[in-house]
């Protein structure tokens, strides 16, 4: 499979979608993104982690420190309340994108 351009503002998106099964670490979230892709999407830390920090800045994300699965430390992101509505906002805006690209493509 093809390596795919995400469009603008998709990542915080499927960001929010991943964190909204519980919280994870920047590098879970890269690769679980890439892995639901199956590998289409290859998201390096120089994506992920400027997203992450922007979305913890407008207060949809909330961050702390833990121990990982291998005993290192490491930063766990969470959806807040308002990354749920925000996260609810963008699937509602995707929806009616999708369908309306969808219909054009079909159409034109």
């Amino acid at each position: 499979m093809t390596k795919i351009d995400l469009l603008q503002g998709t990542l915080d998106m499927l960001i929010l979608r991943v964190l909204a099964r519980g919280e994870m670490h920047g590098w879970g979230i890269a690769d679980r993104l890439s892995h639901l892709s199956r590998n289409a999407l290859k998201l390096g830390e120089g994506s992920v982690y400027p997203s992450l920090y922007r979305m913890e800045g407008k207060g949809w994300i909330k961050a702390e420190w833990a121990p990982s699965d291998n005993n290192r430390k490491a930063k766990y992101y969470s959806l807040t309340k308002a990354g749920r509505k925000q996260l609810e906002t963008e699937q509602q805006n995707w929806d009616q994108l999708s369908t309306i690209i969808a219909e054009i493509m079909q159409k034109a």
